[in-house]
């Protein structure tokens, strides 16, 4: 059952000062689990929300959400949910997204953090009042059309990575329906129409069995060859299989595909491409269900496109084929609308921030979510919230930890890849190694718990 929203308990339109709070920007997982640490920590924030209530792009029905009615997590609740919030043991192990909106909606009501933030508000624009720690100004507009704007102490970013879509240009014009990913939402799209997908990660391979229960027919173009993973091995969800051991990434590589090979076999035996990179040098398709179909004959792979004409698309490998609708499961570019990309330290693709959310010469901003590994889970967001908020008041209390994470970060560093050779592609540009990456975010915790390091 849906709870009643909840309104922050201050009125900005009257409050006079927010110079000593800091401006939390989204209400999804991350913010969420921001704002629980910032509670935690004693750190005065308010929270601005776009849609009517938390959970970001799980709510189906948020303006900005680019869920669809058959998503679930493509990871455990066991390795993705709060360590100290669990999900109710009636929940599947594999959750759909409407239990996921109701896992957040109680995660917000049993931390207490509804009443920081403002719902169906939008921030337009975040602007340094000068250097580091001298604060942000912060713009805002309500529902109803009104327009604030207030002086804050620090500025730390949440909206997620997953709401712009990246759309890919074709050469030629497509005389039926095109669209992206993000707009889908009912497998009733597909009825009657035969359907082409571009693109077969994880959502791409989600929506094709959706188009192939649904369609006359269904393709799928695929630019690069990728692992397939099973949602299951042994009776179990595969992602808590791995043991208390952990191998070196070789040896770890050489197990998991053999493991693999006995539960998926060789997809390229279906028309599937292989890839051209090892196993982890990118984000992994957890989805049998494909495979499945794919033996059965009831979809087939198509290389890259070359180019559109009428209902006919023109594939890199001289064929063409007939299609009423093409959906682009093209993914999504990271986008931040409300701040100058100068002051992210954007280098490429992404943000180049120390552990991807500290920046290397303020210490007023902070980019969180902007992470991603495979297992990361929510867990490994929740530390990264805990080592920024932990660092905020380390900073105010002048321990030593504090002050030395601030150096190492000014001193220059690199992405935690723990040593991965990661596919050049946008959607790669902020991954990392989840031992890694977690190990030294704990590790910096437990320094700023300490006071030292």
């Amino acid at each position: 059952m849906d709870m009643p929203l909840k309104k922050a308990g201050a009125d900005p339109a009257t409050a006079n000062d927010y110079s000593s709070q800091y401006a939390l920007i989204g209400a999804g997982p991350m913010g969420l689990a921001m704002a629980k640490t910032l509670i935690e920590q004693g750190i005065g924030f308010t929270g601005f929300e776009l849609n009517s209530d938390v959970g970001g792009l799980w709510d189906i029905d948020g303006p900005k959400s680019t869920m669809y009615e058959t998503a679930h997590l493509i990871s455990s609740k066991k390795m993705t949910e709060f360590a100290d919030f669990p999900m109710d043991a009636e929940v599947a192990e594999y959750p759909s997204h409407r239990e996921l909106k109701s896992y957040f909606r109680k995660f917000a009501e049993h931390f207490g953090i509804y009443r920081h933030f403002r719902f169906e508000t939008e921030v337009l624009s975040a602007v340094p009042l000068g250097k580091s720690g001298e604060g942000w100004r912060v713009t805002w507009r309500e529902a109803d059309g009104t327009e604030h704007s207030a002086e804050f102490a620090g500025l730390l970013i949440a909206n997620g990575t997953l709401s712009e879509p990246n759309m890919p240009e074709f050469k030629g014009s497509f005389s039926g329906e095109l669209m992206h990913s993000s707009a889908y939402r009912d497998p009733e799209i597909f009825k009657g129409k035969r359907v082409l997908i571009i693109g077969a990660g994880n959502s791409g391979c989600d929506i094709a069995v959706d188009a192939i229960h649904h369609g006359k027919s269904c393709d799928i173009s695929m630019r690069r060859g990728y692992y397939f993973v099973p949602k299951y091995v042994f009776g179990r969800p595969a992602d808590t299989m791995g043991g208390a051991i952990k191998l070196p990434m070789w040896l770890k590589r050489r197990v998991d595909g053999m493991i693999l090979k006995w539960f998926t076999g060789d997809p390229a035996k279906y028309g599937f491409p292989k890839p051209d990179y090892k196993l982890y040098e990118s984000h992994p398709v957890v989805n049998s269900l494909i495979l499945f179909h794919a033996g059965h004959g009831d979809i087939t792979v198509r290389p890259d496109i070359d180019r559109f004409e009428g209902h006919t698309v023109h594939f890199k490998d001289g064929s063409q084929a007939d299609y009423d609708l093409v959906l682009a499961a093209t993914g999504y570019k990271l986008h931040y609308p409300f701040i100058e990309k100068s002051l992210l330290n954007w280098q490429g693709d992404a943000p180049h921030l120390f552990l991807n959310c500290l920046h290397p010469e303020r210490d007023d901003l902070f980019l969180l979510g902007m992470v991603e590994a495979s297992g990361l889970g929510w867990q490994g967001r929740h530390e990264q919230a805990e080592m920024v908020a932990r660092y905020i008041t380390g900073l105010k209390k002048g321990i030593m930890a504090a002050k030395a994470l601030r150096e190492e970060k000014a001193a220059g560093f690199t992405r935690a890849t723990g040593g991965m050779n990661y596919i050049d592609l946008p959607r790669m540009a902020y991954y990392v190694d989840k031992a890694t990456y977690r190990n030294a975010v704990t590790s910096w915790i437990a320094a700023l718990k300490g006071g030292g390091k």
